[in-house]
């Protein structure tokens, strides 16, 4: 089905803002084709089979006492997990669309039209699930909520989606959401998340999870010869920077969610893997594959920023969004008990010595029930590019990496933030992009956040006071080893 228009001029069939060639001939495209072959009765029929088993094995588990059952930590995880991707699931969908009418080959059109109802599936159930939740959790709502508000974290990722798939054309899309994103992050991500649910006794989560990846191990291969068609042309300048520019962005992101949940949310005792394993074996492995294999250079930021990261940068996340826990719609879980801090240190040698310090602190002023002195009193500084508040590495772990501290550039007297070299490096390539939006900082400081308070300002982002986030096990962290004594004004 790829022909040539005779009607209308190829440019006005295939717009360059949503079907950019990059300079590879029509005919150079009509040579796509991936591994998946599928007939729409088929994927009918297979998709009806899924969601008949999920839903109703989430029926059954909704009657009964499972939830409740859950550690406080992993409720934690996946209220935030809702609320992050639930609704830019559905957004996926526009990204899967516009490939399916703009991708420069019928297979991969035919394809995408796929993945569109993938997306849209996954949307629907993720919000559906968290729905069921309401009665036992109201901050489930947070799973549809969460993107129609102006909460940081809601920002920082329509941020990042908008960029990926929402505001991108075709062939930028594959290389970023479908190659670099969903092959590179979220598949693997999902197959972790499953494992742990099952792990943990969150048998609904884990069914959920797993629906959900044997959709994206298909659709995601789009990415693939999407990329070879480039680099076969010559225009391996063009993927290989679609590459370096979203991995960094998607590490950013998976390393606020992902890295909080496996080394601080998920129970102890079910801990397989800390989240630098993880990365290392399946992240870093996979891509270091995939970019050999396409001829491809690793990103230049990997060895000097990327690598160094893995050692710190979640740890210094997980500790300011457990102090700006009002800023966030679950309540996140400090992980700082004993046996936990002596994991922390196995798993991330030098750990007690840098962050471990920190949280000597915050417990002694817990125990002693100077709970005000652990939490903002105002705004921290966020990055204009991945809207992440900014952190830096600790100590001697400075020495490890070229540019860890944040930086600033002014373009056309506007001057703006970064939390690194790489954050500012994606600006750099494509001011006219980025360079409207404000981030939570900026229109707080705009006065466009009444009154210009902390108060005010999360009453602008949506949050009420029972949704605010607290310690997600009430302190039990920080009581002495005698588990009876009480902290101070508890």
């Amino acid at each position: 089905m790829n022909w040539k228009t005779t009607y209308v001029k190829e440019e006005e069939a295939w717009p360059a803002e949503l079907s950019n060639p990059y300079g590879v001939p029509t005919e150079q495209w009509w040579t796509w084709d991936e591994p998946y072959k599928v007939t729409y009765p088929e994927y009918v029929h297979n998709q009806y089979g899924k969601d008949a088993s999920v839903y109703s094995f989430n029926e059954v588990v909704g009657r009964s006492t499972m939830f409740d059952r859950l550690d406080p930590g992993w409720k934690s995880a996946i209220i935030a997990h809702y609320g992050a991707i639930a609704v830019p699931e559905y957004l996926a969908s526009i990204g899967e669309s516009r490939m399916g009418r703009f991708g420069r080959a019928a297979a991969w059109r035919n394809m995408a039209m796929f993945g569109t109802l993938d997306e849209t599936r996954h949307g629907q159930i993720q919000t559906y699930f968290p729905y069921g939740l309401l009665a036992k959790e109201p901050r489930a709502d947070w799973a549809h909520k969460a993107m129609h508000t102006n909460e940081w974290g809601a920002i920082a990722a329509r941020h990042l989606f908008d960029d990926m798939f929402t505001g991108n054309d075709a062939v930028s899309t594959a290389i970023q959401l479908t190659f670099t994103f969903e092959t590179g992050f979220t598949n693997l991500q999902f197959l972790g998340m499953a494992a742990d649910a099952m792990k943990v006794g969150d048998l609904d989560f884990g069914a959920l999870i797993s629906s959900i990846q044997t959709d994206e191990a298909r659709h995601s291969q789009q990415g693939e010869p999407t990329m070879k068609i480039l680099v076969a042309n010559g225009r391996e300048d063009v993927a290989q920077k679609l590459v370096d520019h979203m991995f960094w962005r998607s590490w950013r992101v998976f390393a606020l969610l992902t890295g909080l949940s496996m080394d601080y949310y998920t129970p102890l005792e079910h801990r397989t893997h800390s989240f630098k394993e993880f990365m290392t074996e399946w992240i870093c492995k996979q891509f270091l594959d995939q970019f050999r294999d396409f001829g491809l250079e690793k990103p230049w930021y990997w060895d000097s920023h990327f690598i160094p990261e893995l050692d710190w940068y979640h740890h210094a996340l997980h500790m300011g969004i457990w102090t700006w826990r009002p800023t966030v719609w679950w309540n996140p879980d400090a992980g700082m008990s004993g046996e936990e801090r002596e994991w922390l240190e196995a798993k991330y040698p030098g750990w007690n010595d840098t962050f471990g310090k920190q949280w000597d602190v915050v417990t002694d002023n817990v125990r002693a029930g100077r709970i005000e002195a652990t939490l903002p009193e105002t705004l921290p500084m966020i990055c204009n590019m991945c809207q992440i508040p900014v952190v830096s590495p600790m100590g001697h772990l400075l020495g490890k990496m070229d540019s860890p501290l944040p930086r600033q550039h002014v373009r056309n007297g506007r001057k703006y933030t970064f939390c690194g070299e790489i954050c500012e490096w994606i600006f750099v390539q494509q001011p006219e992009r980025f360079q409207g939006h404000l981030t939570l900082v900026d229109r707080f400081l705009a006065g466009q956040i009444q009154p210009p308070t902390l108060e005010g300002v999360l009453a602008y982002m949506g949050l009420s006071p029972e949704e605010m986030g607290q310690d997600a096990t009430g302190y039990a962290w920080a009581r002495t080893e005698n588990a009876s004594l009480p902290i101070a004004g508890s």
